[in-house]
């Protein structure tokens, strides 16, 4: 029986057929590799990084939006009925290195023509800080979220509610309910409308991060008003309308933020407005210098973790990619002159309306059982931390300032 099986599989061996093996000699199509072609080299060479590593922001964000002063070679794919394309640089007065130089002259046999000496303009030298691209900015907002939620959570199982006195539970469903207002207001009307005006994708993904976080802030207050008309009795979710329409104090407020939505062509000038003078003279100073200093001695340990929400996303995140935009603009190798002084017109303009609407909230600290700290001393911190960020920015603090 072995004798059988080893004659057949002898047999079997002497009938296989001798087929030739491949060879290779490449030249065959994908056979060459390059170098950024590697599954585990992720380099691109359309652009410089900030810094010696290829960010994955970076990879996201940087030269994703066209320009034919790079590699656009046939010039833009798509303009405006008055026959601009693309992004003009025109709808800010702001000015960096480059822009005035005309763009590369296309045709047939030109190879491209790209630009040696790329960037072609410094506005391509703008990284946020915060290196905010989709996911980031979907994982923030849902983290900041999650957190309110169960902080709230937290806080009707305990019957946190109960501790607040009656002048503490009208000042939060006027004052703080009408804060909202001014978020969705910056958000909708600020930021979100001016996203597209800006030059770059870097810029125009900070704006976009920027408005989601104003607009989240505005849902928060939204919904933490309706939980309180829920969880206390004779709450009225609907007394910030009021506050907001008709309330003296907030006038002021109300009548910058609805002209910051006014600022006609030049997303620069509304941003500023916004983040450089509104922010630390009108915003810090409700949130940081108000609400959160009054809440915890009149019974509210809750307020300040949804407040505190918003103040961290202007102080940590809004203001810090706000410096990165506009500081370099001041020291710009061939416009700083003119953009310091076109930034220092702008305080100016805005920090007289910033102050006078500051100065008409003063009723305020005076309207809870327990107060916060004077007004002036709170307008006082107001100013210093707004000097600051002149003094970052390389700007001369105005002398408005000592109104």
């Amino acid at each position: 029986m072995t004798e059988t099986t080893t004659a057949a599989s002898g047999s079997e061996q002497g009938s296989q057929r001798s087929v030739p093996k491949p060879v290779f000699t490449d030249a065959e199509a994908g056979a060459r590799e390059f170098p950024d072609s590697s599954s585990t080299a992720r380099r691109y060479n359309y652009y410089t990084p900030a810094k010696r590593k290829q960010t994955l922001y970076e990879d996201t964000t940087v030269e994703v939006q066209p320009d034919p002063r790079h590699y656009l070679t046939q010039g833009w794919i798509y303009g405006f009925a008055n026959g601009e394309g693309g992004y003009p640089l025109h709808w800010t007065k702001l000015k960096a290195w480059g822009v005035d130089e005309p763009e590369p002259q296309r045709g047939v046999g030109t190879g491209g023509m790209t630009v040696k000496n790329w960037p072609a303009h410094g506005w391509h030298e703008f990284r946020d800080p915060n290196e905010e691209w989709e996911q980031t900015l979907y994982r923030y907002n849902a983290n900041v979220v999650r957190q309110l939620t169960q902080n709230i959570d937290n806080a009707r199982n305990a019957k946190a509610f109960e501790l607040w006195n009656t002048n503490w539970i009208r000042f939060v469903e006027r004052n703080v309910g009408a804060w909202m207002h001014i978020e969705h207001i910056l958000g909708l009307y600020v930021f979100a409308s001016n996203e597209r005006s800006a030059p770059t994708n870097m810029h125009n993904t900070a704006l976009a991060a920027n408005s989601t976080r104003k607009i989240r802030f505005a849902q928060d207050l939204a919904l933490y008003n309706l939980t309180l008309s829920e969880e206390i009795d004779g709450f009225d979710g609907t007394a910030h309308l009021d506050a907001w329409d008709n309330a003296p104090e907030w006038q002021g407020a109300r009548k910058m933020t609805e002209a910051l939505t006014a600022v006609q062509d030049d997303w620069g000038e509304a941003i500023f407005a916004a983040n450089i003078v509104f922010e630390p003279l009108i915003g810090e100073l409700f949130r940081s210098n108000l609400v959160m200093q009054a809440a915890a001695t009149n019974g509210d340990f809750v307020t300040p973790t949804v407040m505190g929400a918003g103040e961290y996303d202007y102080a940590q995140r809004d203001l810090r990619w706000s410096l990165a935009c506009f500081g370099p603009l001041v020291t710009d190798r061939e416009f700083g002159p003119q953009n310091k002084e076109l930034m220092e017109g702008w305080l100016r303009r805005y920090v007289p309306q910033a102050l006078e609407a500051a100065r008409t909230m003063q009723p305020m600290w005076s309207q809870s059982d327990s107060k916060p700290p004077r007004f002036e001393d709170s307008l006082d911190r107001a100013k210093n931390r707004f000097a600051g960020i002149c003094s970052d920015l390389g700007l001369d603090v105005p002398e408005e300032l000592k109104q």
